[in-house]
């Protein structure tokens, strides 16, 4: 997997979290900000390992999204993996 698909994979995830008001309110409490600073938080490549590492945190969470985006759950792990941290097997 190559670093591209890797943020592609965590910027579905971010657009699967934001459809759901529930997961919405629950990163937020977990970044510590309010909407304006999740936003100013987006720009930074970390944001895309936050995203994944907060997908991961649930297996229902990864399963969820995984069938929402048609990929394998695996491959969000890769996604991790790739972009600097996690376990790819």
């Amino acid at each position: 997997m190559q670093i591209s698909e890797a943020r592609d994979i965590a910027d579905q995830g971010f657009q699967h979290i934001a459809g759901d008001a529930e997961m919405v309110s629950e990163l937020l409490a977990q970044s510590g900000t309010d909407v304006a600073g999740l936003r100013a938080m987006a720009g930074r490549p970390e944001f895309a390992q936050f995203v994944l590492d907060f997908l991961l945190e649930q297996d229902q969470r990864v399963l969820d999204f995984a069938a929402s985006a048609g990929i394998q759950p695996q491959r969000v792990v890769m996604a991790r993996a790739v972009l600097g941290g996690g376990d790819p097997w």
